[in-house]
């Protein structure tokens, strides 16, 4: 990892209020697969619409890592 590399972050609360599922990965795409899982196990997401990808996607957050 580069001095300048981020971390994307999410945490679920900010799309399924009240959920305190938070994920961090070094891609979108892995980050992405990892709330998928969250989604399907937690909550029955079965099928990803438009409107919750956009959502989701909004949600992500770029940080340092620590």
């Amino acid at each position: 990892m580069t001095e300048n590399s981020t971390e994307k972050c999410i945490a679920c609360a900010s799309v399924v209020p009240g959920c305190g599922f938070e994920a961090t990965a070094l891609t979108e795409e892995e980050l992405l697969k990892m709330v998928a899982a969250h989604a399907a196990h937690a909550h029955g997401v079965t099928e990803l619409t438009p409107e919750l990808a956009a959502k989701v996607k909004a949600a992500i957050q770029n940080r340092r890592p620590e």
